[in-house]
């Protein structure tokens, strides 16, 4: 077939197309709009699986999630779908090809999170309800194999790895917007702050927590010196953006991560050895058990609300007296080790604690947001769900990608000849880090708005320490 033959086609089919969906559109029947889409999207599945998941980050921010509780579902439209189709192309390429880079495998970091996955499995067997494990399990596989396989072979192209955030961050922007505008209508009011960014975001703390991600990041991309000015500036309004909306939050967590990470900065930049960081965190520790009694009746005396003032707000965090929000959180937090402690080795099943701690409850433990019904929220842990749901090797399987991670990072920082390199592992690194702090308060990693930072950031510490760490600018494309 001829060019000129072939393009005759193209416009026959088009304008049959065109003629097809204005008579459908004018009977009230709008599904056919949407074909150019998705052969849109499957061109990309078996063409540009690279385009695809940028797509996937894109449309992140925007994603909204449906949940049915009766029926124990909930899904993200449009992402986890497309994920889920991802995953399953992975798998076949893999079976077909087994060409998956050897050197990502035998990363520590990976072996961490196969040793993770595989427990989870197995407690999915072991599971009070096998099916919640199920869902729970494969949901969390599409994000790992999305943003961390796929991702770390994705990010063996430097620019790659600065492109990642941005296209997150872009509609991430108009969300600040739109959550901006809604809560002016409030008078930026303190308990507005906790619903003005739905339907995007499920309340203020996700909100908090996915912007916290890229603070370190746009940080490093606004004082670059490589970078044109053009992008320094344009990298300065989004962290100026970024800053202003996670303090509209209202987000404790949020705040306290980020506080934590700027430490954690200075730390290393004093380069002060690891092993007096251990024996400072080993005295802490110890000092606080010497004087809990003294701590705890300390904190009893903390009568002060959240409040729509920064110093307020913080001094809130350890109020164990009267807020409501810190209460339901201790509350949801002896419900996990009460759950613990009768399934300390395999727990009850990934997936399974907003189903099943409500019989752990005690009543002088519960407050005015307390529900039987699992709607609001899980463990409000991303260590002490785990240690609930899949027993203590649950939980140490957790630390030790947390470990593993913040300890690539930090190697990739200290041994990498590029600044660039160096700068953008420890940016990376210290996005991560709020992550780590806010998940001893709260848990995300069952939602794409954190999971796919989440998994994205350790899939580009971990490229940059196997691909691109003894590079120099020469041999780095821009």
């Amino acid at each position: 077939m001829t060019e000129k033959c072939k393009l005759r086609w193209i416009y026959c089919i088009s304008a049959i197309f065109i003629v097809l969906n204005t008579i459908l559109i004018a009977n009230e029947f709008y599904w056919l709009s949407l074909v150019p889409a998705v052969l849109f999207i499957l061109l990309l599945y078996f063409f540009s699986l690279d385009k695809l998941i940028f797509l996937i980050v894109l449309l992140t921010p925007l994603a909204i999630n449906i949940e049915n509780l009766n029926m124990n579902f909930a899904i993200s439209i449009p992402t986890e779908p497309l994920m889920f189709g991802v995953m399953l192309l992975f798998f076949i390429k893999l079976f077909y090809k087994n060409d998956f880079d050897i050197k990502i495998i035998k990363h520590p970091v990976t072996i961490a999170i196969i040793i993770y996955f595989l427990w989870l499995l197995i407690t999915s067997f072991t599971s009070e309800m096998p099916l919640i494990s199920l869902k729970y399990i494969l949901a969390r596989l599409w994000f790992i194999v999305c943003f961390y396989l796929i991702g770390t072979q994705m990010f063996k192209k430097y620019k790659n790895i600065k492109l990642f955030p941005w296209f997150y961050v872009i509609p991430l922007t108009g969300i600040i917007i739109y959550t901006t505008y809604n809560h002016s209508l409030y008078d930026f009011g303190n308990h507005s702050a906790h619903w003005v960014m739905t339907p995007f975001y499920n309340d203020h703390t996700a909100y908090g927590s996915a912007i916290s991600f890229f603070i370190p990041v746009f940080l490093f991309f606004s004082f670059n010196k490589k970078y044109t000015k053009t992008i320094k500036i344009l990298s300065f309004i989004i962290l100026l953006m970024l800053i202003f909306a996670v303090i509209l939050s209202y987000s404790r967590a949020a705040w306290i991560s980020l506080i934590i990470a700027l430490l954690i900065y200075f730390i290393v930049l004093l380069k002060i050895n690891f092993k007096w960081l251990l024996l400072a965190l080993a005295i802490f520790i110890g000092l606080f058990f010497i004087f809990q009694n003294k701590i705890i009746i300390g904190l009893e005396k903390n009568k002060q609300e959240s409040s729509s003032k920064f110093i307020e707000n913080i001094q809130s965090v350890s109020n164990i007296t009267s807020d409501a929000s810190n209460l339901e959180r201790i509350n949801r937090w002896e419900c996990a080790f009460r759950m613990f402690s009768e399934r300390p080795v395999f727990g009850w099943g990934p997936g399974t604690y907003q189903f099943l701690y409500a019989p752990f409850q005690r009543t002088k433990e519960k407050t005015i947001i307390s529900t039987n019904v699992g709607n609001r929220g899980n463990a409000h842990s991303e260590y002490i769900g785990p240690l609930a749901e899949s027993g203590i090797l649950g939980m140490l399987t957790v630390l030790c990608i947390v470990i593993c991670v913040i300890y690539t990072g930090i190697k990739v920082y200290k041994n990498t000849k590029d600044k660039e390199t160096k700068l953008l592992s420890l940016s990376f690194s210290l996005g991560l880090i709020t992550y780590f702090v806010h998940g001893m308060m709260n848990n995300f990693l069952d939602t794409d708005k954190s999971s796919v930072p989440f998994w994205g950031f350790i899939a580009i510490i971990v490229a940059l320490d196997v691909y691109h760490k003894e590079k120099t600018d020469i041999e780095k494309p821009t």
